[in-house]
């Protein structure tokens, strides 16, 4: 059970490192949102088990932090 977390841990990971790279046109308030969102997630699932609530709820946290924490 842990070594198929790790694996879906690693694999979320490696898709949001991927789909931030389309993030170069971005503003940098946009590009630090969604890493925020990334790195919640990933954080929200390892935390919680990889409930599906936990993932959201901290993608939805890191994404507000991410986007708070970015000055103009």
């Amino acid at each position: 059970m842990k070594n198929s977390l790790r694996v879906a841990s690693i694999a979320v990971l490696a898709a949001a490192l991927l789909g931030l790279s389309g993030c170069s046109g971005m503003s940098k308030r946009g590009q630090n949102t969604a890493i925020g969102a990334g790195v919640g997630a990933v954080g929200g699932a390892i935390l919680t088990g990889g409930s599906t609530m936990g993932t959201l709820g901290g993608a939805a946290v890191g994404g507000v932090i991410g986007n708070v924490g970015t000055k103009k």
